[in-house]
């Protein structure tokens, strides 16, 4: 976290008269894919909100940074799988992630083209995850047991607009493949007490989805844009 905002810090004010950069919000829904809760890959039920930052390197590549804080609901109640329901499990958490990687455009984006834009973008780098560790307990409920901290691969597709020369509208969807399958306490770790305690599908780790809109605002004078 504290890498992240210094790395947010140093870009603004290193290059914000040299280059365009973009800072803004970023507001939607989170779920879990994995053995707990429903078995739909994207649900609009949990929050998840944060703020991100951008910088547009050419125009058909920014580097980009964010931090979203989410909560994290599953409940076998809300499954169509029959098993799921009748077994009842359910976990709630908060989770925060920091994320840094490169958004690509499949066309020249253009902010000070003058005209409006719809550009679709596609957007992958590295994020790293705070979450808490959960497993069975002697009543066969999930409970907290700690909390760690791991990593994940973002694949998030989008599309932004300019509704104004300052101003950028997105909605976006993405998935996050983690080296974790305990994001639903499925698989805890840590001791071999806990082996027996496994259960679903312990060979695939887990996914998780933020689905929502970035509003942001440029600023930095027209670029000239070099090779890189």
């Amino acid at each position: 976290m504290r890498l992240l905002f210094t790395f947010i810090v140093f870009f603004s004010l290193a290059f914000a008269k040299a280059q365009t950069y973009e800072a803004g919000i970023f507001a939607g829904t989170s779920n879990v894919i994995g053995d707990v809760g429903s078995t739909q890959y994207i649900q609009f039920t949990d929050v998840a909100i944060g703020g991100i930052f951008k910088w547009n390197r050419s125009p058909r590549h920014s580097f980009r940074a964010s931090v979203i804080s989410a909560n994290m609901v599953g409940d076998d109640n809300d499954s169509d799988d029959l098993s799921r329901d009748l077994r009842g499990l359910k976990y709630n958490y908060s989770m925060i992630e920091a994320s840094i990687g490169v958004e690509y455009t499949f066309w020249e984006w253009e902010l000070y083209s003058g005209r409006p834009q719809i550009v679709p973008y596609l957007y992958t780098g590295l994020t790293a995850f705070h979450y808490d560790l959960f497993a069975l307990n002697n009543t066969n409920q999930l409970e907290a047991y700690g909390e760690t901290t791991d990593i994940a691969i973002p694949i998030i597709f989008g599309v932004k607009t300019n509704i104004t020369p300052k101003l950028i509208l997105a909605a976006e969807i993405g998935a996050r493949y983690t080296f974790s399958d305990n994001l639903d306490g499925s698989n805890p770790v840590r001791s071999k007490d806990f082996d027996s305690l496994r259960f679903g599908n312990v060979n695939n780790n887990d996914w998780y989805v933020f689905s929502g809109v970035t509003l942001t605002y440029a600023f930095g004078r027209k670029p000239c844009y070099c090779n890189f």
